[in-house]
């Protein structure tokens, strides 16, 4: 407790300084020296993405901060063990991910949601069994689907995913990780990582389209 106390005395000494030092130097300097501003410099710089991460995995701005504190207590004792072989904000955002994965985990979610296992996707005309007319959205124009009430709709559509295919979905789609980056950060296989990416992504559309049809009526 001690440490936050003095991360807390540093936030009113540093608001107006940023560092020239690189990320894996701050790192270097924290791990040599127990350098209280060069974690805060570190926090100040990426604990913003850190929470963005936890909320899009999570889905709920309360879980997110739990997240977000437990890798602000887990970089105290693992930045030691960050090798440069990568950047460190990669490094930073795999255990933001690992993090979120295993706070999900521990709130036992996945024994009460509903797995995509039997889901009836739509193929990839848009068409569900070729019983109905395709669910045609993403051809609408850019400055529709960026539009503040679209955005809105995609993001409630992805919180609305199991959990175990948001993350996938999240980390492979949003944050750019490969198959094997995220296979390793859940520890589940490469090809399980495919299919749950698959499936969110077939469940995704098919959410999407009902909220935009049903918002197109809502509209006339």
């Amino acid at each position: 407790m001690q440490f936050f106390k003095k991360i807390k005395d540093v936030l009113s000494t540093l608001g107006e300084r940023e560092s020239s030092l690189t990320d894996e130097e701050l790192v270097e300097q924290f791990v040599k020296t127990g350098d209280h501003e060069a974690y805060y410099e570190i926090w100040q710089r990426h604990g913003g993405y850190v929470y963005n991460l936890a909320y899009r995995i999570t889905s709920d701005h309360h879980s997110a901060e739990e997240v977000s504190q437990e890798v602000m207590m887990q970089l105290i004792q693992k930045l030691d063990t960050f090798k440069g072989q990568s950047k460190f904000s990669s490094w930073l955002y795999r255990v933001t991910a690992n993090a979120s994965y295993s706070f999900l985990r521990q709130r036992k979610k996945y024994e009460k949601e509903v797995g995509l296992e039997s889901y009836a996707p739509y193929d990839d005309n848009g068409t569900l069994m070729g019983k109905i007319m395709p669910k045609a959205w993403s051809d609408r124009p850019d400055s529709f689907l960026f539009g503040k009430e679209s955005m809105e709709i995609i993001e409630r559509a992805i919180g609305e995913l199991p959990d175990s295919y948001r993350v996938v979905f999240v980390l492979r789609d949003v944050e750019g990780f490969t198959n094997v980056e995220v296979a390793e950060t859940l520890e589940i296989s490469v090809p399980a990582v495919k299919t749950r990416l698959h499936r969110a992504r077939l469940a995704l559309r098919d959410k999407i389209s009902d909220y935009f049809m049903e918002w197109d009526k809502e509209k006339k």
